[in-house]
């Protein structure tokens, strides 16, 4: 079919990310005009369920006329303010604050980034500061872990653990070391229990620690459960060993909450569903709902004495974004939590939960699901040539991207992961009904690619 005239001057105008440019000359892009709720619709009218929430962000769905309000009466009001040499506004100020309230940790200040791979980028910056302060100059390395991701900065690009990430530009940084993704599915040794690989995976970690000498390392970057990378699911006792040996080494530990963060697993934050304590935390996407871009990084009392005393010591903190803490997106972000608070979002994700869980563990009958994945309201699928032998596709078939159009013609955006995972990660508004509407479309379309995989001989079925 020809393209659309809408989809030739996207063709010509717009370097699509994360996009084959080459194949998005022949195909387009698919349009979209507007939302409401979980639905977004097509410029053909087509209704599609967000099965991904945009890009895991979209918390509170489409079409939220109190942040559309409140985002309006901050443009008329102050569009525009900046944080840099002592200035400052109320929304700032307020979120700030409303951000320390909520966090899991002992928060001291919060610095505003634009997006998560700026905050991630900060994370590095900030320890590398605060450690030349302390005299450890040595001290720089970041630990990172295969399949993580934390953003497409040169600096974060290099702590994303992702290949796709790497290849042709020349990353990543040498200063980042990575260890075990720890993938109990893929990787677990036979007779292993979950507790015994997590220790596995602890080991590990504390043998690269002291190859690479633990007065080298800053710090070790993890998400609670790793998202792009596949929706990975820590295993049982995983972040208390590891946590246990970051202690061992003075090692700081910096939650990436990017997916994570305000209820996406069933508490406010990923490191409160899998009980560890971070030095550090990096927010964004769900901080606003993705209405406007925003970011944060929350950070220990005692890191910002050391930060601050340094810059008394040098003149200045001699680092930001012009849109640090925009008044705008602070205004929303503000919003944004307070809605999570006065709508119990939280509340509501432990209520549907279990139907999303019951829906998502009856695709494990399905002959091409191998794995399972979820919590809260995120989750995916493995898929697999062969269930006993857990065979895998060649990576030139790309099985996953393939099955996900056939699920997306049936009215379901989810996303293809490395792996041939399908991830799920619908807004956190979703109503138990629209979860059965949401998977009926999700069989009806894997049962479209199992028939495309058989005539393609790819499963052993």
């Amino acid at each position: 079919m020809p393209l659309s005239n809408t989809q030739m001057r996207d063709v010509q105008s717009i370097l699509h990310p994360y996009t084959n440019l080459m194949k998005h000359r022949e195909t387009g892009p698919v349009i979209f005009e507007r939302g409401k709720g979980v639905f977004v619709y097509d410029d053909h009218g087509k209704d599609y369920i967000e099965g991904m929430s945009g890009l895991w962000c979209t918390s509170l769905g489409w079409g939220d006329p109190v942040l559309a309000d409140v985002a309006a009466g901050q443009m008329k009001k102050l569009a525009y303010g900046h944080l840099f040499a002592g200035r400052s506004h109320e929304p700032g100020i307020a979120l700030a604050e409303k951000l320390k309230e909520v966090s899991p940790f002992h928060t001291g200040k919060v610095f505003f980034a634009n997006s998560g791979s700026e905050a991630n980028d900060t994370q590095i910056k900030l320890f590398w500061y605060a450690n030349n302060a302390r005299g450890n100059t040595k001290k720089k390395k970041i630990v990172s872990r295969n399949k993580a991701y934390h953003g497409v900065t040169i600096a974060s690009a290099s702590l994303t653990g992702l290949p796709g990430n790497h290849r042709s530009w020349d990353l990543p940084l040498d200063f980042v070391k990575f260890t075990d993704c720890p993938n109990y599915y893929r990787d677990a040794e036979a007779g292993e229990s979950e507790e015994q690989f997590s220790q596995r995976m602890a080991k590990n970690l504390e043998a690269l620690i002291e190859r690479e000498g633990a007065d080298t390392i800053a710090a070790m970057i993890a998400e609670p459960l790793q998202g792009a990378g596949g929706v990975i699911l820590p295993p049982k006792g995983y972040f208390a060993a590891i946590s246990k040996v970051l202690r061992k080494h003075d090692i700081a530990l910096i939650s990436d909450e990017v997916i994570t963060g305000f209820g996406r697993t069933g508490k406010w934050f990923g490191c409160e569903t899998y009980g560890f304590q971070p030095d550090t935390m990096t927010v964004a996407k769900a901080l606003s709902s993705a209405y406007l871009p925003i970011a944060a990084v929350m950070i220990s009392p005692e890191l910002c004495d050391i930060i601050e005393a340094e810059s008394g010591k040098i003149g200045t903190l001699g680092h930001g974004f012009t849109y640090s803490g925009h008044p705008v997106a602070s205004a929303v972000a503000l919003k944004t939590i307070e809605l999570y608070q006065e709508r119990d979002i939280v509340g509501h994700v432990n209520k549907v939960s279990p139907r999303f869980h019951k829906r998502f563990m009856k695709l494990a009958e399905h002959p091409m699901v191998g794995d399972v994945s979820v919590v809260g309201l995120i989750g995916a699928i493995e898929l697999v040539s062969d269930k006993k032998a857990k065979g895998t596709f060649d990576p030139a078939k790309a099985v996953a991207p393939a099955i996900s159009k056939y699920i997306e013609a049936e009215g379901l955006i989810t996303r293809p992961l490395m792996g041939d995972r399908i991830a799920l990660c619908p807004p956190l508004i979703i109503s138990e009904s629209e979860i059965d509407e949401m998977f009926d479309r999700f069989e009806r379309g894997l049962a479209r690619g199992l028939d495309w995989a058989k005539r393609e001989n790819l499963v052993a079925v």
